[in-house]
């Protein structure tokens, strides 16, 4: 076993995994976040995103190890009243890949200067969805970057950091 400590959600976090652990499982059955959902188990679906260090990550290919010492954030740190422009343009149906589609668009959100170099479709092709015809998402995550605060204003210092590497 390797003792791991990182902040998730907020949060400090001290606990042991397995070499071979994937931090989805960790999230989902060691620490009980079960909104981060496994959808491939390969890396191509997005169901299980979550905010890595700053950068959304398919948690079903990190090592639990390799968050030793990062910040993760999860769908659950994320309030449900910011979400009411997703549900308003029926970009939730069956719940399956709103997770992650949540987590890349708080992304986008938080680092709204990449939609000057790329699309949102291109964004947010990483997610997979088989109800909505991404229509919904797309419409949700606009409304949703046009509300106060869609420009960066719940960025913390950890995505900041990552925005300057990044660039």
């Amino acid at each position: 076993m390797i003792e791991i400590s990182f902040t998730l959600n907020g949060e400090p976090v001290v606990l042991s995994v397995g070499p071979s652990e994937r931090l989805l499982d960790t999230l989902r059955t060691r620490l009980g976040l079960t909104g981060t959902k496994e959808g491939c188990g390969e890396g191509e679906c997005g169901a299980c995103t979550v905010i890595f260090d700053g950068l959304p990550a398919n948690s079903c290919l990190i090592p639990a190890f390799q968050s030793q010492g990062r910040v993760v954030e999860t769908i659950e740190s994320v309030s449900p009243d910011q979400l009411e422009a997703l549900h308003a343009s029926g970009a939730t149906q069956c719940g399956a890949c709103s997770p992650g589609v949540v987590m890349t668009a708080l992304w986008v959100r938080r680092n709204p200067e990449i939609l000057a170099t790329h699309s949102l479709r291109r964004l947010m092709a990483g997610n997979l969805c088989r109800c909505t015809g991404y229509g919904g998402i797309l419409d949700g995550i606009e409304a949703w970057l046009e509300e106060p605060g869609g420009g960066g204003g719940d960025v913390d210092a950890s995505s900041s950091e990552n925005r300057e590497a990044a660039s």
